[in-house]
């Protein structure tokens, strides 16, 4: 998954995004809502973490404004306020959840994944599609009776394509799913990372197929 976390505490901030990278998420960092909203207008983002008191602004306006947009990304919000009244006024603006600082970095992780599994109609980790079972959780794909364990880059890359089959995705829009504005890697590590995923699911009814000019799907032999 992209995250968009926008905070002006940097050792929060690090702390928070090498969790994440850890747990094989993709996270882009502002420290100001001006750059946040540079992020959001140009990325495409799976969840944002809103800190709302920041250098240049309050966080629940950039809140207003991306819902505004018609944006249903789902945001949590990072705050110092503990009383009810603000907590149920962020969620009236539009939070999905909200985080008090100061929080256990495993509970706000438990948190995102809970998020995640609301905004994708899902209760559980798991998904089928024909003969193979994908757990997102787990970053397990199970062929038959084969389970394979994924790398951080196929867990995320197949996470798009699982999500959308029959869906083109672009190189271009793929790498941008996959890497943050940070990474210095090249378009054709796409091409590294859907090979691998092309002979893990080998065995399988589904094929990830290339449409030359236009990107990459994720197909299902019936």
């Amino acid at each position: 998954m992209k995250f968009l976390l926008v905070e002006d505490n940097h050792e929060l901030a690090n702390a928070i995004c090498t969790r994440m990278q850890l747990d094989g998420h993709v996270i882009d960092h502002a420290d100001r809502i001006q750059e946040a909203q540079a992020f959001s207008e140009t990325g495409e983002y799976d969840l944002i973490l809103l800190d709302i008191m920041l250098p240049d602004g309050d966080g629940r306006n950039f809140l207003k404004q991306h819902r505004a947009r018609q944006n249903d990304t789902p945001v949590i919000v990072l705050t110092a306020r503990s009383q009810v009244s603000d907590r149920i006024s962020m969620l009236d603006l539009g939070a999905d959840d909200y985080v008090t600082k100061p929080f256990d970095h495993e509970e706000l992780q438990a948190r995102c994944r809970a998020v995640l599994r609301r905004n994708a109609g899902a209760a559980q980790s798991v998904q089928r599609l024909g003969d193979v079972a994908f757990d997102s959780v787990a970053g397990s794909l199970t062929v038959g009776d084969c389970v394979i364990q994924l790398r951080n880059r196929e867990l995320r890359l197949l996470e798009v394509l699982f999500n959308a089959p029959g869906q083109i995705f672009s190189k271009q829009k793929l790498f941008d799913r996959l890497f943050s504005y940070d990474d210095d890697v090249s378009e054709n590590a796409i091409e590294v990372y859907i090979g691998r995923l092309r002979r893990h699911l080998e065995p399988s009814q589904l094929r990830i197929t290339t449409h030359r000019g236009l990107g990459y799907r994720l197909d299902h032999d019936e």
